[in-house]
């Protein structure tokens, strides 16, 4: 059936005859054809605004009209604050970083909205979209590229400094601050190190001498050998990870993971590195005075392979910085960031981070920013 349809005039007129006349609502809908709640709702809409009544033609009342400007005009603002939210950070950038906010948001408010709430010009936005991309700009994106690429090979905990590196490499050059820039704009942010300073009131050895002496240079491999462990949280219980470092490339040549900490978790350790670089003549082995490096077996392993002991002073880690540093690296860029069901788990991913990773591929700012492996290569070993 049709949908039936009533002129502005019907409409009072229907109505008159029930407020002016005095004909009942039931008797007036009858003779109409019309329905009790049609007609209420006339007299209604009436009485609130006889002049304004059945505007018809799509036109509002006054008040609705009112009603509908308000509500466009509190639209329009809260569009515009949602567009400044997430786009303070360009509002100070230059046309092009604007015009490309506009055109990433251009689906959720009206282009006029967003290019009002950044003070620019619908009609430069849509030249700059007819605009095509200029040579600086096709450079950031192959930029980007390898930027991203670095990020993401280094388990994103690569700064501007070693991506940098990364990206000359690559054969594309360009400057620190330039890398800096697009990082920025990528979104591409380094985990932050935790680091706090210890103190510095240890004493003597009584095990061994200070020989380092904190002379963290070495002038050839098999030099000089720093050792620490460390642990690592799993669901299983502790997992403690010893090392030895060789200073001079800085690359860890031994290292053993266990779930107790005794002299084996140590001396497997130097066991590794020993049959990994040979027996060498005038090494120095550093590390802390624990119960594990001071232990009869650990120090007869020593004598038996010629190797001459250090130790820090008792409470002072700033003597065995070095491997405190790498120890360091290893939680802030792996292991503190994640959940280990077993230990079985922490130990493969410790693996990977030693052996896939620091060692082979990650720079490190003591080295000129080559890897410890990459170091030992260009180096003249004797």
């Amino acid at each position: 059936m049709k949908r039936r349809t009533f002129s502005r005039e019907f409409k009072i007129e229907a109505v008159r005859l029930v407020t002016d006349r005095g004909v009942a609502v039931a008797q007036a809908c009858r003779d109409l054809e019309l329905s009790e709640s049609v007609l209420r709702r006339w007299m209604r809409e009436f009485e609130g605004a006889p002049s304004g009544a059945f505007p018809g033609h799509g036109r509002l009342g006054q008040e609705q009209a009112e009603i509908a400007a308000l509500r466009k005009e509190v639209a329009r603002l809260k569009a515009e604050r949602d567009n400044l939210k997430k786009g303070d950070r360009v509002l100070c950038a230059g046309c092009d970083m604007k015009f490309a906010f506009v055109a990433r948001h251009r689906h959720v408010w009206p282009v006029s909205w967003i290019c009002a709430a950044l003070h620019v010009s619908r009609s430069g936005f849509h030249a700059w979209l007819k605009r095509p991309p200029s040579a600086r700009s096709t450079e950031d994106e192959r930029l980007g590229a390898v930027m991203r690429r670095s990020f993401k090979d280094s388990d994103r905990t690569y700064g501007a400094r070693r991506i940098w590196r990364d990206v000359l490499e690559e054969g594309l050059p360009c400057g620190l601050h330039r890398i800096e820039r697009l990082m920025k704009e990528n979104g591409l942010r380094a985990r932050p190190r935790r680091r706090g300073l210890p103190k510095d009131d240890g004493a003597r050895s009584v095990i061994a001498d200070n020989l380092l002496a904190r002379e963290f240079r070495a002038d050839r491999p098999n030099q000089k050998w720093l050792a620490d462990f460390t642990y690592i949280w799993t669901a299983e219980g502790w997992l403690y990870v010893a090392a030895v470092l060789d200073l001079f490339s800085r690359r860890i040549v031994g290292w053993s993971m266990k779930a107790e900490r005794d002299a084996t978790l140590v001396m497997d350790a130097l066991m590794m590195a020993v049959w990994r670089r040979g027996k060498a003549d005038a090494l120095l082995h550093h590390s802390d005075q624990g119960s594990q490096y001071s232990s009869d077996q650990f120090q007869r392993l020593l004598a038996d392979h010629g190797i001459t002991c250090s130790m820090s002073r008792a409470g002072n880690v700033w003597d065995n910085s070095a491997m405190e540093s790498f120890f360091s690296t290893l939680k802030t860029e792996r292991t503190a960031r994640k959940v280990y069901r077993s230990r079985d788990a922490a130990r493969s991913d410790v693996f990977d981070y030693i052996e896939r990773f620091y060692n082979p591929k990650r720079r490190h700012s003591k080295l000129g920013y080559l890897s410890p492996m990459e170091f030992e290569e260009r180096s003249v070993l004797p």
